[in-house]
């Protein structure tokens, strides 16, 4: 039965949530949303303390059925992120207590390893190259990073040249090994995404992310008939519902739920068979952590449509990650790849002394930056 947990803040804009059971089981997961950690904080406290604590934590889908559907309003980032770190922290409890890694338990791997790509930051071209360079020197062969700064809802096409240029810079940068996946992050409206995506198709980049808000999805299906390049999105969809009209649409190649934010793992496997039945493949994003990481690759081991996964964070020692992470050799990058965990549960052995050492209650959280146009307006970051 389970019996505590305890949740961690660890800056900048992790939430780290360990489960205990009386049969000295530990689970790890990681419920967060990027600048509303108290928020997420708040809605796993109640879930556990209202409904988990004192039940069998092997009853994953009904704990999920539960927590999802036991109150009168459902969905949104917040109570899926924290349905989603809960979920991952009983999975991991589930494969310690059957002796196995979480794949095993989800029908079995159907691949030898895991192919990554590395999301490298900084909207500078100059940060970029250098990012690329060091990213295929850390052993990856696929790269992503943000196609434009702002963008007006019309802007000028001297805007779309310089996004094109930079582009360009990168690609000439890297080797021809190296694939490249752009991210528009939403900054394109209806007008732009047209425009930027003509601009970019001759770099035949691997797919573009997010080239319309989440508000405007119903338009993806417009946007996705005028180009050959794969389109992307799912970063802020919360559940098989949220994704279910952009994949029956054939508005995207590709769905990218976060499985610290779609529910967890019990919702990721649900929503990658949806897609498998349109032929849309799936390609986690990672925005957070090492157990949001790790458990990914459970599911990335054994569902039949999984193409790539984000990784941003290279486990090192200079880094949280490799800090906090006890087995980082079982996440080495070769080649683009990684091989499949093979401890049970998640795969993913954490240090709690050290988590404890980061973890600080009083942290100033994360925030979106945020960005104006010319005339003071809001532009999207």
């Amino acid at each position: 039965m389970i019996n505590n947990y305890t949740l961690f803040d660890v800056p900048p804009r992790w939430l780290l949530l360990r489960v205990e059971t009386t049969d000295g089981l530990v689970g790890w997961g990681e419920p967060i949303v990027e600048g509303q950690r108290q928020a997420v904080k708040s809605a796993v406290q109640k879930l556990m303390d209202e409904y988990l604590v004192g039940s069998d934590p092997l009853r994953t889908e009904y704990h999920w059925q539960q927590m999802y559907r036991g109150g009168f309003y459902r969905g949104g980032p917040i109570l899926l992120s924290a349905l989603a770190g809960i979920d991952q922290a009983l999975w991991d409890i589930k494969g310690k207590h059957f002796g196995e890694p979480v794949a095993h338990l989800l029908g079995g791997p159907v691949r030898d390893r895991i192919r990554l790509y590395h999301w490298i930051s900084g909207d500078q071209i100059v940060d970029l190259n250098a990012e690329a360079a060091q990213s295929a020197e850390n052993g990856f062969r696929a790269i992503k990073f943000n196609a434009t700064g702002r963008l007006a809802q019309v802007d000028s096409v001297k805007k779309v040249s310089k996004a094109t240029s930079d582009i360009s810079s990168v690609f000439e940068s890297v080797s021809d090994d190296i694939d490249i996946i752009l991210d528009f992050h939403g900054r394109a409206s209806r007008a732009m995404a047209p425009r930027l995506l003509e601009a970019v198709e001759p770099y035949e980049p691997l797919f573009v992310e997010e080239p319309l808000r989440p508000e405007y999805a119903h338009h993806l299906e417009e946007l996705s008939s005028s180009t050959s390049i794969p389109l992307a999105a799912g970063e802020r969809l919360y559940s098989r519902w949220d994704c279910r009209d952009i994949i029956e649409s054939g508005a995207v190649e590709v769905i990218q739920p976060n499985i610290s934010h779609a529910g967890g793992i019990t919702e990721m496997v649900k929503i990658a068979t949806l897609a498998e039945t349109h032929d849309v493949s799936l390609s986690p994003i990672c925005s957070v952590g090492p157990i949001s990481f790790a458990a990914s690759l459970q599911v990335d081991a054994a569902v039949q449509n999984f193409s790539i996964q984000e990784q941003t964070t290279v486990f090192d020692e200079s880094t949280p990650y490799g800090r906090i992470v006890s087995n980082t050799d079982d996440f080495d990058v070769e080649d683009g790849y990684c091989t499949l965990p093979n401890r049970p549960g998640l795969g993913i052995k954490l240090d709690l002394e050290a988590i404890t050492d980061l973890a600080n209650d009083d942290a100033t959280e994360w925030s979106t930056p945020t960005w104006e146009h010319d005339d003071g307006s809001l532009a999207e970051w």
